[in-house]
């Protein structure tokens, strides 16, 4: 067997891909350990030899799937995710560069590519963007005519929370995600006590109506995403009954040959 097609067996052996999973976690959790000054105090000598030694793992399996797949490593997507990553960990980490070491625990979102469940779950994601656009643009005017509104309405009344347009439109995406909508509604209704039916009519509105939109078609691409696998298993599982079919049949052809051609060698008795 070529060399190359033995590295293929490895990369896509499934212990291969635990192993892979197993180093992920351990650097997530080693990076998370990273965060504790004690945990560091007492283990960071062995924190950065088990970071740097994930880090070598996914730069051997990198490659090894560069001289595998070739041409092809660079037309998959994950593949081009996992690069990305793995050279984000490679950039040099200085004193005043903190952000590229904060940047390290994303080798934890290799998971995503990794464990085919997860990759499912974001393909349908990715699937659903643009099935949101409109969503987000009627949210987005919604936002908008509301925080004009309460700018107009409450200025004076809540300056803190509807004080200009910028202010109104963060007091009600807060409102819209459910934090402390009800204490910033009563500081309004003290001095204006209709404000209740503004307030209700934006939540309505934005919480139970648009938010649910975005729900239907993130569980609808989800849908039409397993539909299609589901598709594809069937169609595999077709082509193999159909191969397997035509296999026995070739089989049965070839001893009917046979049988004909022993028939014509076996002399026949006379008066048989």
């Amino acid at each position: 067997m070529p060399l190359r097609e033995r590295a293929r067996a490895v990369l896509e052996a499934p212990r291969f891909q635990q192993a892979v999973i197993a180093v992920i976690l351990v650097n997530a959790a080693t990076l998370g350990l990273e965060t504790s000054p004690v945990a560091v105090e007492r283990y960071g000598t062995a924190l950065t030899v088990i970071d740097h030694a994930a880090l070598y793992v996914f730069v051997a399996e990198l490659l090894a799937k560069i001289y595998v797949y070739r041409a092809r490593f660079f037309a998959d997507p994950w593949n081009l995710f996992d690069a990305s990553i793995v050279t984000i960990s490679l950039l040099p980490v200085a004193s005043g560069l903190s952000v590229l070491r904060a940047l390290r625990i994303l080798r934890a979102l290799r998971l995503i590519s990794v464990v085919p469940s997860l990759r499912k779950v974001v393909t349908a994601l990715l699937n659903a963007v643009p099935g949101m656009t409109s969503i987000v643009l009627l949210l987005g005017l919604v936002l908008y005519v509301a925080a004009v509104m309460g700018a107009k309405l409450y200025h004076d009344t809540a300056p803190d929370y509807f004080g200009d347009l910028p202010t109104s439109l963060f007091t009600l995406f807060q409102m819209m995600t459910g934090d402390g909508w009800s204490d910033i509604t009563r500081d309004v209704m003290d001095e204006h006590p209709a404000a209740w039916i503004f307030f209700v009519a934006f939540m309505l509105v934005c919480t139970f109506v648009v938010l649910n939109l975005f729900i239907a078609v993130v569980v609808r691409a989800m849908e039409d995403e397993h539909a299609e696998q589901s598709a594809e298993v069937a169609a595999q599982e077709a082509q193999a009954v159909r191969a397997t079919n035509d296999a026995v049949l070739a089989e049965l052809a070839a001893l009917r040959a046979e049988i004909r051609e022993l028939r014509d060698r076996v002399p026949v008795a006379p008066g048989g």
